[in-house]
Protein backbone atom coordinates (compact mmCIF):
# COMPACT_ATOMS: atom_id res chain seq x y z
CA UNK A 1 0.00 0.00 0.00
CA UNK A 2 1.38 3.54 -0.73
CA UNK A 3 0.88 4.45 3.17
CA UNK A 4 3.38 1.36 4.01
CA UNK A 5 5.98 2.82 1.35
CA UNK A 6 5.67 6.30 2.66
CA UNK A 7 6.36 5.17 6.23
CA UNK A 8 9.27 3.42 5.19
CA UNK A 9 10.87 6.14 2.81
CA UNK A 10 10.36 8.35 6.32
CA UNK A 11 12.51 5.96 7.99
CA UNK A 12 14.98 5.39 5.65
CA UNK A 13 15.21 9.74 4.99
CA UNK A 14 14.93 10.41 9.09
CA UNK A 15 16.77 7.85 10.42
CA UNK A 16 18.87 8.50 13.41
CA UNK A 17 17.11 12.45 13.77
CA UNK A 18 13.55 10.94 15.09
CA UNK A 19 12.61 8.82 17.71
CA UNK A 20 9.77 6.67 16.48
CA UNK A 21 7.98 6.77 13.13
CA UNK A 22 4.36 4.47 13.52
CA UNK A 23 1.45 3.58 11.73
CA UNK A 24 -1.51 3.64 13.78
CA UNK A 25 -5.06 4.06 12.67
CA UNK A 26 -3.97 4.56 9.20
CA UNK A 27 -2.16 7.24 10.01
CA UNK A 28 1.92 7.78 10.27
CA UNK A 29 2.83 9.39 13.84
CA UNK A 30 6.38 10.74 13.39
CA UNK A 31 8.12 11.60 16.98
CA UNK A 32 10.79 13.86 17.35
CA UNK A 33 12.56 15.54 20.00
CA UNK A 34 13.08 19.48 19.95
CA UNK A 35 16.86 19.29 18.92
CA UNK A 36 15.87 17.59 15.79
CA UNK A 37 12.55 19.23 14.85
CA UNK A 38 13.09 21.95 12.64
CA UNK A 39 15.84 19.69 10.94
CA UNK A 40 12.92 16.94 10.22
CA UNK A 41 10.54 19.62 9.00
CA UNK A 42 12.87 20.86 6.98
CA UNK A 43 13.01 17.68 5.26
CA UNK A 44 9.61 16.94 5.36
CA UNK A 45 8.94 20.47 3.24
CA UNK A 46 11.87 19.97 0.69
CA UNK A 47 12.64 16.53 -0.22
CA UNK A 48 11.15 15.46 -3.51
CA UNK A 49 9.49 11.89 -1.99
CA UNK A 50 7.22 14.15 0.45
CA UNK A 51 6.36 17.45 -0.04
CA UNK A 52 4.46 18.69 2.73
CA UNK A 53 4.01 21.86 1.51
CA UNK A 54 1.18 22.96 3.47
CA UNK A 55 1.10 23.33 7.38
CA UNK A 56 -3.05 21.96 8.62
CA UNK A 57 -2.96 21.73 12.14
CA UNK A 58 -0.95 22.49 15.06
CA UNK A 59 -1.81 22.37 18.85
CA UNK A 60 -0.35 21.51 22.60
CA UNK A 61 -0.70 18.14 24.06
CA UNK A 62 -0.74 17.75 28.57
CA UNK A 63 0.41 14.27 29.09
CA UNK A 64 0.42 15.00 33.23
CA UNK A 65 -2.02 12.44 34.07
CA UNK A 66 -2.05 10.04 30.75
CA UNK A 67 -2.48 6.06 31.77
CA UNK A 68 -3.44 6.95 34.83
CA UNK A 69 -7.32 5.15 35.37
CA UNK A 70 -8.77 6.87 38.63
CA UNK A 71 -12.63 6.39 37.19
CA UNK A 72 -12.23 3.19 35.53
CA UNK A 73 -14.89 0.85 36.58
CA UNK A 74 -17.78 -2.08 35.11
CA UNK A 75 -19.84 -1.19 38.41
CA UNK A 76 -22.74 0.50 38.99
CA UNK A 77 -25.31 0.30 42.09
CA UNK A 78 -28.16 2.17 43.54
CA UNK A 79 -25.89 4.09 45.38
CA UNK A 80 -23.95 5.58 42.52
CA UNK A 81 -20.55 5.41 40.64
CA UNK A 82 -18.05 4.79 42.96
CA UNK A 83 -15.69 7.33 43.95
CA UNK A 84 -12.25 7.05 42.63
CA UNK A 85 -12.64 3.30 42.53
CA UNK A 86 -10.79 1.00 45.17
CA UNK A 87 -7.75 0.37 43.86
CA UNK A 88 -6.26 -3.07 44.90
CA UNK A 89 -2.61 -2.18 43.27
CA UNK A 90 -0.90 1.10 43.42
CA UNK A 91 -0.58 1.70 39.29
CA UNK A 92 2.09 5.19 39.71
CA UNK A 93 2.21 7.10 36.58
CA UNK A 94 2.11 4.99 33.61
CA UNK A 95 3.91 7.54 30.79
CA UNK A 96 7.27 7.84 30.47
CA UNK A 97 7.93 10.89 28.32
CA UNK A 98 7.85 14.20 28.83
CA UNK A 99 4.59 15.72 29.58
CA UNK A 100 4.54 18.08 26.97
CA UNK A 101 4.43 18.16 23.41
CA UNK A 102 2.85 19.93 20.46
CA UNK A 103 1.48 18.49 17.62
CA UNK A 104 1.18 19.13 13.71
CA UNK A 105 -0.34 17.78 10.67
CA UNK A 106 1.42 18.40 7.78
CA UNK A 107 -0.35 17.35 4.49
CA UNK A 108 1.03 17.11 0.45
CA UNK A 109 -1.23 18.78 -2.01
CA UNK A 110 0.89 17.30 -4.63
CA UNK A 111 1.58 13.67 -3.66
CA UNK A 112 -1.62 13.76 -1.76
CA UNK A 113 -0.08 12.03 1.59
CA UNK A 114 -0.43 13.18 4.78
CA UNK A 115 1.73 13.01 8.25
CA UNK A 116 1.62 13.91 11.59
CA UNK A 117 4.89 15.02 13.70
CA UNK A 118 4.92 15.11 17.56
CA UNK A 119 7.55 16.89 19.09
CA UNK A 120 8.34 16.56 22.84
CA UNK A 121 9.38 19.09 24.93
CA UNK A 122 12.24 18.07 27.55
CA UNK A 123 11.86 20.52 30.31
CA UNK A 124 8.30 19.99 31.90
CA UNK A 125 9.10 23.32 33.82
CA UNK A 126 9.73 25.11 30.76
CA UNK A 127 8.56 23.06 27.80
CA UNK A 128 10.48 24.97 24.60
CA UNK A 129 10.07 23.70 21.02
CA UNK A 130 11.61 25.27 17.96
CA UNK A 131 9.01 27.56 15.61
CA UNK A 132 8.31 26.54 12.23
CA UNK A 133 6.70 29.78 11.53
CA UNK A 134 9.87 30.36 8.38
CA UNK A 135 9.04 27.22 6.71
CA UNK A 136 5.11 27.49 7.18
CA UNK A 137 4.40 30.90 7.90
CA UNK A 138 0.42 29.89 8.62
CA UNK A 139 1.77 28.34 12.16
CA UNK A 140 2.22 31.72 13.69
CA UNK A 141 -1.40 31.91 15.22
CA UNK A 142 -1.35 28.36 15.66
CA UNK A 143 1.71 28.69 17.89
CA UNK A 144 0.63 31.89 19.94
CA UNK A 145 -2.58 29.21 20.40
CA UNK A 146 -0.23 26.33 21.97
CA UNK A 147 1.65 28.93 24.15
CA UNK A 148 -1.23 31.12 25.57
CA UNK A 149 -3.62 27.72 26.14
CA UNK A 150 -0.56 25.38 27.11
CA UNK A 151 2.54 27.24 27.97
CA UNK A 152 4.62 25.73 25.47
CA UNK A 153 7.58 28.08 24.44
CA UNK A 154 8.13 28.40 20.55
CA UNK A 155 11.85 29.41 20.16
CA UNK A 156 12.57 31.99 17.37
CA UNK A 157 8.81 32.89 17.17
CA UNK A 158 8.47 36.49 15.45
CA UNK A 159 5.63 37.38 18.05
CA UNK A 160 4.77 35.03 20.41
CA UNK A 161 2.13 36.92 23.07
CA UNK A 162 -1.32 35.40 24.21
CA UNK A 163 -4.05 35.22 21.44
CA UNK A 164 -7.44 33.95 23.10
CA UNK A 165 -7.11 34.25 27.01
CA UNK A 166 -7.34 37.95 28.27
CA UNK A 167 -4.70 40.71 29.22
CA UNK A 168 -2.49 40.00 32.11
CA UNK A 169 -4.41 36.03 32.12
CA UNK A 170 -2.23 34.11 34.62
CA UNK A 171 -1.57 30.82 33.89
CA UNK A 172 -2.59 28.26 31.31
CA UNK A 173 -6.25 27.09 31.20
CA UNK A 174 -5.59 23.80 28.95
CA UNK A 175 -3.07 22.39 31.30
CA UNK A 176 -4.63 19.37 33.27
CA UNK A 177 -3.56 20.39 36.54
CA UNK A 178 -5.30 24.18 35.75
CA UNK A 179 -8.60 24.39 38.04
CA UNK A 180 -11.60 23.99 36.10
CA UNK A 181 -13.39 27.19 37.34
CA UNK A 182 -10.47 28.99 36.90
CA UNK A 183 -8.49 30.90 39.15
CA UNK A 184 -10.27 34.18 39.08
CA UNK A 185 -12.99 35.73 37.47
CA UNK A 186 -14.16 39.12 36.10
CA UNK A 187 -17.28 41.61 36.48
CA UNK A 188 -17.33 45.07 35.73
CA UNK A 189 -16.93 47.67 38.69
CA UNK A 190 -20.19 50.49 38.22
CA UNK A 191 -18.12 52.36 40.69
CA UNK A 192 -14.94 52.59 39.78
CA UNK A 193 -15.84 52.15 36.14
CA UNK A 194 -13.31 49.31 35.08
CA UNK A 195 -13.38 45.57 34.85
CA UNK A 196 -12.51 43.73 38.00
CA UNK A 197 -10.62 40.48 38.57
CA UNK A 198 -11.50 38.67 41.81
CA UNK A 199 -11.02 35.11 43.58
CA UNK A 200 -13.43 32.80 42.16
CA UNK A 201 -16.69 32.65 44.33
CA UNK A 202 -18.42 29.26 42.79
CA UNK A 203 -18.30 26.51 44.97
CA UNK A 204 -16.64 23.10 42.93
CA UNK A 205 -19.43 20.82 42.17
CA UNK A 206 -19.03 17.10 41.16
CA UNK A 207 -21.67 16.27 38.72
CA UNK A 208 -21.35 12.55 39.19
CA UNK A 209 -25.40 10.56 39.23
CA UNK A 210 -26.19 9.44 42.90
CA UNK A 211 -28.51 6.95 41.91
CA UNK A 212 -29.57 4.69 38.88
CA UNK A 213 -33.03 3.86 38.30
CA UNK A 214 -34.34 1.08 36.76
CA UNK A 215 -36.66 1.71 33.77
CA UNK A 216 -40.13 0.95 35.07
CA UNK A 217 -41.01 -0.32 31.16
CA UNK A 218 -38.38 -2.71 31.55
CA UNK A 219 -39.61 -4.35 34.84
CA UNK A 220 -43.03 -4.24 33.28
CA UNK A 221 -42.75 -5.98 30.20
CA UNK A 222 -40.40 -8.46 31.60
CA UNK A 223 -43.67 -8.86 34.47
CA UNK A 224 -45.94 -9.61 31.49
CA UNK A 225 -43.84 -12.33 29.83
CA UNK A 226 -43.16 -14.25 32.97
Amino acid sequence: MKIHQLQNNLQQALEGKILDCKLNFHQITIEADAQNYLEVCQILKNDEAFRFEEMIDLCGMDYLSYGEADWETHQATSLGFERAVNKDVEKGHLWSKPRFAAVVQFLSVTLNQRVRVRVFANDDDYPVVPSITELWPSANWFEREAFDLFGITFEGHPDLRRILTDYGFVGHPFRKDFPLIGNVELRYDATEHRCVYEPVSIEPRTLVPKVIRDDARKSATQTETE
